[in-house]
C-alpha cells in the first residue's frame, strides 16, 4: 500500500509540474517590421492531449491616433495546407499579409491589444475541447 501511495503521489507531482488542466496557452511573439508597418505575431503552446488542426486568434490593435484594426493570427491559411500542433508542440501564429490589411504603422505606433476572437479546431473540423487562454 505504502508503495502505490509513493507512486500515486508521483504522478500527482507530475500533474502539478505540466499544469493541473491540459489546455492551449497563446502569448505574444515577437513583433516585425515590414516596409514599415508593425507584422504582430503570437506563439501558441499546445499543453493538452489532442491535435490542433487550425488556431486562430484574433486580436484588435488600438493605434496611437486612436484607430483600431482587427488583425486575425493563424497557424496557417485557412483554406490551405494545415500545419497541425501536435501535443506539446508550440506554432507561431501569424499574419497572412496576402490576405489582409497590415497595421500600417510602425511597431512602436501601437498602444494595445485585445483578443476579441478565438477558433481553435481539432480532427475533422471539430472545436478543440481543450480550453484556449490567449494573451496578446
Amino acid at each position: 500500500m505504502r508503495r502505490s501511495l509513493v507512486i500515486a503521489s508521483g504522478f500527482l507531482m507530475s500533474a502539478q509540474a505540466f499544469g493541473a488542466e491540459p489546455s492551449i496557452e497563446v502569448h505574444r511573439g515577437d513583433d516585425a517590421s515590414l516596409f514599415g508597418s508593425c507584422v504582430p505575431s503570437l506563439i501558441a503552446e499546445n499543453k493538452s492531449a489532442e491535435t490542433v488542426e487550425y488556431l486562430q486568434v484574433d486580436v484588435l490593435f488600438t493605434l496611437a491616433n486612436g484607430e483600431q484594426r482587427d488583425i486575425e493570427l493563424g497557424s496557417a491559411y485557412r483554406e490551405g495546407i494545415l500545419f497541425p500542433i501536435a501535443p506539446g508542440a508550440r506554432a507561431i501564429l501569424k499574419q497572412h499579409l496576402d490576405l489582409s490589411r497590415a497595421l500600417g504603422v510602425p511597431c512602436d505606433q501601437v498602444k494595445s491589444r485585445r483578443v476579441v476572437g478565438v477558433l481553435c479546431q481539432a480532427a475533422g473540423g471539430r472545436h478543440c475541447a481543450s480550453p484556449v487562454s490567449a494573451k496578446p
